[in-house]
């Protein structure tokens, strides 16, 4: 059995280095040719669709999956050839995997027995684990007892108590209900830093990356998007995938009629005019596709209600769809005939707006993002 052995340059500030990493199935290409970081004490979320390689790529650094070429170096050492077992990382599933027939406390204890832990420096351990999870005195509870994010709590704590470099975790929130979900999201933030373990965490659901992540990375197709933190994934994505998967937007296309530095004017089909960012080379004539979020549109029943100077336009509403602070009103601009969802004011002054009453609306250029179709 391998052991891990120093990976030459690997740098202290990571605790997670991936190397050209490649992995096909066939003429598929689940993982290809990555190459990043995680920071030490991190927790870096992989975002992305259902098939585009995420799985695989945290399979392949818990050592379940051997990647096809690259490297996979955790703090410093080389994983070529190392077996899970052997690896400073621990899993934890969507289906967390607990041993119902056991406490939680000889979940925890399950671990640490195997590396020879027992007795009174066991019980130490687990005792501090659970305080850290927020499940102080659960030790002898039956798993069956706990509810769905204490039994979350209880896989974590079974994990980090073996101290690994790395914590992976493979949509563990997916089977929660979504007011647990939600919960969960600030538990897990907040354990994560105050453990200082690395976290590595793969999600479909943009809104778990962007509320816990230092960094996310959107990955499609076998490869990264982009990688930043929260804030720029969402207020500069610098590829039409990743504007329209992260967060909400309007979407219009059409074709580039003229440049203004780094602005562009794109004429949609129906002949709407839409100025916008330039992202990547465009050129006059060329498809493109504008993206506008619908908080970045002021919305109002009269034009003096919207910025001065802004470009303004009148649509009808179709449907207010309610949702508390996250309510939105759906209009259909009559040249365009394209539905443009726009986010209603959180004071309430257009609560009461009908279906087929005109309303006006207007947003910056400088929070619209064109890219090539």
């Amino acid at each position: 059995m391998a052991v891990p052995t120093p990976a030459a340059g690997g740098p202290a500030t990571h605790d997670l280095d991936i190397q050209s990493v490649r992995k096909r199935y066939g003429a598929f290409a689940a993982v290809d040719d990555l190459s990043f970081s995680v920071r030490r004490g991190s927790f870096f979320s992989i975002l992305g669709p259902s098939g585009c390689g995420k799985t695989t790529l945290l399979r392949m650094v818990a050592g379940f999956i051997a990647p096809d070429a690259g490297d996979i170096v955790i703090k410093g050492a080389s994983m070529r050839g190392v077996a899970p077992n052997r690896r400073p990382v621990n899993m934890v599933f969507q289906h967390l995997a607990l041993f119902p027939m056991m406490s939680v406390g000889e979940n925890i204890a399950y671990g640490l027995e195997r590396r020879g832990i027992k007795g009174a420096a066991a019980k130490a351990k687990v005792t501090d684990m659970l305080r850290r999870v927020g499940l102080p005195g659960s030790e002898g509870k039956r798993i069956d007892q706990l509810s769905g994010g204490q039994k979350q709590r209880v896989a974590i704590a079974r994990s980090l108590v073996l101290e690994p470099a790395l914590l992976l975790l493979d949509e563990p929130l997916g089977a929660l209900d979504l007011k647990l979900r939600e919960h969960m999201k600030v538990e897990l933030k907040q354990l994560q830093a105050e453990v200082g373990t690395t976290f590595v965490y793969i999600t479909h659901d943009q809104s778990e990356a962007l509320v816990m992540s230092d960094q996310v990375a959107v990955m499609n197709h076998g490869r990264f998007e982009q990688l930043g933190t929260p804030q720029q994934l969402y207020y500069q994505p610098q590829t039409a995938f990743v504007a329209g998967f992260v967060g909400n937007n309007n979407r219009f296309e059409g074709t580039i009629e003229s440049r203004n530095g780094e602005q562009v004017l794109l004429r949609t089909a129906g002949g709407m005019a839409l100025w916008s960012q330039r992202v990547g080379t465009l050129d006059v004539g060329q498809p493109a596709t504008v993206f506008i979020r619908p908080e970045a549109i002021e919305i109002g029943r009269s034009p003096r209600e919207l910025p001065e100077g802004a470009p303004a336009w009148s649509a009808g509403v179709q449907s207010v769809l309610f949702d508390g602070g996250n309510s939105t009103v759906q209009v259909l601009e009559d040249r365009n005939q394209t539905p443009l969802h726009i986010a209603l004011p959180l004071t309430g002054r257009l609560a009461d707006l009908k279906h087929g009453e005109t309303v006006h609306f207007a947003y910056q250029p400088a929070q619209a993002w064109c890219f090539a179709a």
